[in-house]
């Protein structure tokens, strides 16, 4: 399907739900501005080169991978890898079909980061999607493109490329979710860095470590839809939908780095911060002993065993001495405040 056409998509939801709640949706994109039912059972009569095909399967649809497989001639050895639900990023290939393997970027609150299976299936006019928890980024876009969609010049590779490219979107939506966080944070140590600062820095640190794995596993599913070699026989463009969803991609990688980045400002605030509380308190106990080391001075000269005449005036010559380091101590704290040693 090389040739440029305006799209037009037909959604049908299909009678294939059970008590886990599994769940297929055939959207048919046609150039053709008419509405017809897509049974399943017809998808191998129903997809020329005027129509794209999606299949989106939600739920643990093993068996309605079958039944599609079968009607659409899909090589077995993409389906059976594909039903072994690996959860780590990979890419297969056989003839003009190939499966990829994709985790999309669920952020559950509180930092933690989940990745959801995304596994697709392409091959000439048709793209199949199994996934076995909702993703919000599909529903966004069957909901965007509605009953008439714009959609115009696709192709099974470029639908694809649209599909990873709203993939890695939630790692994207992931960040800006991570750098809230860090400005919460670090609100919350300019405050008072000794509340929960700990903690979260900790929970900054794991997120951004859990984010980097999740996304730098697919390296080797973006660099290999990228070499020429992965689809020698394909339309130009093609290829470059490939590569820009390449530099996409790299593009998360560095904002994903960004956030580490981030934890290490935050932890570097949240040192800052400490050193400046310990600094005051250092500035505060030294100014006290120096004012504590004159009142010594004068409580020591007091003591020593002279007859002077001031040690004969008894309570009267206390109570004057006791005053008289009282003042000194005023006037130090009064001191200490307007030079700012406290």
């Amino acid at each position: 399907m090389s040739h440029e056409f305006p799209l037009h998509m037909e959604t049908t939801d299909q009678a294939s739900f059970n008590s886990r709640k599994r769940a297929i949706i055939v959207t048919r994109f046609t150039s053709h501005d008419e509405t017809a039912t897509l049974p399943v059972e017809d998808l191998n009569c129903d997809i020329n080169d005027d129509t794209l095909i999606w299949i989106e399967i939600t739920g643990d649809g093993s068996d309605l991978l079958a039944d599609v497989s079968r009607q659409l001639g899909v090589s077995q050895s993409l389906v059976d890898r594909v039903c072994n639900l690996h959860g780590c990023p990979w890419i297969d290939s056989d003839g003009d079909e190939y499966a990829i393997c994709a985790l999309a970027a669920d952020h559950l609150g509180d930092l933690e980061f989940e990745g959801i299976p995304l596994y697709l299936l392409a091959g000439r006019n048709y793209v199949i999607t199994i996934h076995p928890k909702p993703l919000a980024f599909l529903e966004n876009l069957r909901a965007r493109e509605g009953r008439r969609s714009q959609v115009a010049t696709l192709t099974a590779d470029s639908f694809v490329a649209s599909l990873l490219s709203w993939h890695l979107d939630t790692y994207f939506a992931a960040a800006s979710d991570f750098e809230r966080s860090v400005e919460r944070l670090e609100e919350s140590v300019l405050r008072d860095p000794a509340s929960e600062s700990v903690k979260g820095l900790r929970r900054l640190r794991k997120g951004a470590s859990r984010l980097r794995r999740m996304l730098s596993a697919h390296r080797v599913v973006f660099t290999s839809m990228a070499r020429p070699d992965f689809r020698p026989d394909a339309a130009d463009k093609s290829e470059r939908h490939f590569r820009a969803l390449y530099e996409q991609y790299e593009r998360a990688m560095d904002v994903i780095e960004n956030a580490r980045e981030l934890v290490i400002g935050s932890f570097e605030l949240f040192s800052n911060q400490v050193a400046l509380q310990t600094n005051g308190t250092m500035r505060v106990l030294t100014f006290i002993t120096v004012v504590i080391g004159f009142q010594t001075v004068v409580a020591g000269i007091l003591g020593m065993n002279f007859d002077a005449p001031f040690f004969k005036t008894q309570g009267a010559g206390f109570w004057l001495a006791v005053g008289v380091m009282g003042v000194m101590a005023v006037l130090a704290g009064v001191l200490g405040r307007w030079r700012r040693w406290i």
